[in-house]
């Protein structure tokens, strides 16, 4: 057992079975509503502004039994908080057609050479229909990409990853081991970006990477929910994550989420603290609160024991 001041770190939560049971999956589901407060992880590329944790950092979710001795800490889960696109990230492209592997900023760029629109308000006489309607769309895009990556932009609750991307070579042409710059759209810098991004998420396929085709579909990683918040783009609300965890969770006094840096031993700086209640039979409730802001809140449930449900609906 590694042990950290006021706490005794486990590896898994002890539940307590009736004795001659004969129990099928002992995890739990636990769905949780972060607020917009919420700190995101920064941006691929440049150091993080106010409010932003570092790249290489995550959230653990631990569950606290509490003992006069010594307080014991199980950790449950661990996930990041993205913002849904990352225009900086140099694997922010498109996988399919028309231009795979085409980094998505450049996209109007490229459309605008495919059907020599420059300027959708005076189309060339030779423009047909479609490529009007093509072009149209592709501005349309880059109007939604900024909006969805803005800071009042779509947050993902998502896989965590220590994993980082190839280096970013100084200019069209570079190393075949490095990734070309997100201006480079000539066939051969699209082939390699899209061979090194996708060899990237395979071999850590909790390594995130959102995309603004269809937003709970990511390019890599997986996506667990939202942040709760507002879709910039037609205003709906979103919010809600679910993660399974492999633990019971029965007899847990507290719970609690951690900021913690990638491959840093400890559970890192206390974010959010709550104890459970259970207003509904076989469902705990947890309304965490940040000791630092008050204002910064988490409402979470708990199905406790999948393989002892008697929760129905």
């Amino acid at each position: 057992m590694r042990r950290v001041p006021g706490f005794a770190v486990a590896s898994a939560v002890v539940a307590v079975a009736s004795a001659g049971c004969v129990n099928g999956f002992r995890g739990s589901n636990v769905q949780i509503d972060l607020s917009p407060g919420t700190p995101v992880q920064a941006h691929v590329i440049g150091a993080p502004a106010a409010g932003e944790l570092p790249a290489n950092s995550h959230f653990t979710i631990y569950a606290i039994q509490e003992d006069p001795a010594q307080d014991r800490l199980f950790e449950l889960d661990s996930f990041e908080v993205h913002r849904i696109v990352d225009p900086t990230s140099p694997c922010f492209i498109d996988v399919g057609a028309p231009h795979p592997g085409l980094h998505v900023t450049q996209y109007a760029n490229q459309l605008a050479q495919d059907t020599g629109i420059t300027n959708i308000a005076s189309p060339p006489p030779t423009a047909t229909e479609q490529q009007k309607i093509e072009m149209a769309t592709a501005l349309q895009r880059m109007t939604n990409v900024a909006a969805l990556g803005s800071d009042m932009g779509i947050r993902a609750v998502t896989s965590a990853s220590a994993a980082v991307y190839p280096p970013v070579a100084a200019g069209c042409g570079g190393p075949a081991d490095q990734l070309p710059p997100t201006t480079c759209t000539d066939l051969a810098s699209n082939q390699l970006r899209l061979k090194l991004c996708q060899a990237a998420w395979h071999a850590d396929p909790d390594l995130f990477e959102g995309t603004d085709r269809v937003l709970t579909v990511p390019l890599g990683g997986v996506t667990h929910g939202m942040v709760d918040g507002l879709n910039p783009i037609n205003h709906a609300p979103v919010g809600g994550a679910q993660l399974f965890v492999d633990h019971a969770l029965e007899n847990v006094d507290a719970y609690a989420i951690y900021t913690q840096t990638d491959g840093v031993a400890g559970p890192g700086t206390q974010l959010l603290f709550g104890r459970p209640t259970m207003p509904t039979r076989g469902v705990s409730h947890v309304h965490l609160v940040s000791p630092a802001n008050p204002s910064l809140t988490a409402e979470m449930a708990v199905f406790a024991d999948l393989g002892q449900d008697d929760v129905h609906f």
